[in-house]
């Protein structure tokens, strides 16, 4: 298959005959934004699991968040590191599961380039925020279960403190594509936005290794030691 590079800022007939316009046309599109357009079909498809994940997703966690407020017993430290997890899915679910449930419906990526870079950023943020109290909670779990703790009052401040680190952390990394280091850019079908795996400059590279070392390898390889 040739390899030839087609330029989409000339007249597609340059290259290409009328019969073979759309293959170029789909090539071009491919190339110019790095996503993959999905059928008609597929994006009804992909529309109805981001419906239910969405759905799903805000009221199952909207039911814990409203069980821990009205009964005082579930209170509790470790419960603590949950709230923050479902807190976290339901921002998920509330500022970025609805925009690409929405531009899934349309076929496209609805709210430009702002918008882009602001889903990236939430999904990114709270998903780390996730990670990062699910590795608390096994820590947490591993602690009670090898050492003695003889304190009668349970104690609250250790998981607070861990809550608002959880969040210092992940914004510490899901920050600087906002202000230039990396970015945040379409991904898969077009509807939905991600850090920019696909651009290749130093600076991508750097950021995209040193999220997986410390908000990916890092504290999954610490959830699977405990």
């Amino acid at each position: 298959m040739s390899s030839a590079h087609y330029d989409c800022t000339l007249s597609l007939t340059d290259f290409c005959s009328k019969e073979t316009e759309r293959v170029c046309k789909l090539i071009c599109l491919i190339t110019s934004t790095g996503t993959e357009m999905l059928s008609p079909t597929g994006f009804v498809v992909l529309s109805v699991a981001l419906g239910f994940i969405m759905t799903f997703g805000f009221v199952n966690n909207f039911v814990v968040l409203l069980l821990f407020c009205k009964f005082k017993t579930l209170r509790t430290p470790v419960n603590m590191l949950l709230l923050n997890i479902s807190i976290s899915d339901m921002l998920v679910c509330v500022f970025g599961t609805t925009l690409s449930f929405a531009s899934s419906i349309k076929g496209r990526w609805l709210l430009g380039r702002i918008g882009c870079s602001w889903y990236g950023f939430v999904n990114s943020c709270f998903g780390i925020v996730s990670l990062i109290s699910l590795v608390i909670l096994s820590y947490d779990r591993y602690s009670t279960l090898t050492v003695c703790n003889n304190n009668r009052w349970p104690d609250y401040r250790k998981p607070l403190v861990a809550v608002c680190c959880s969040w210092v952390y992940s914004l510490i990394w899901t920050v600087p594509p906002l202000l230039g280091w990396s970015s945040y850019d379409l991904e898969g079908a077009g509807t939905s936005c991600s850090v920019s795996w696909k651009v290749r400059t130093a600076q991508s590279h750097a950021y995209i290794i040193c999220l997986f070392i410390f908000c990916l390898v890092h504290y999954a390889a610490s959830d699977i030691c405990m």
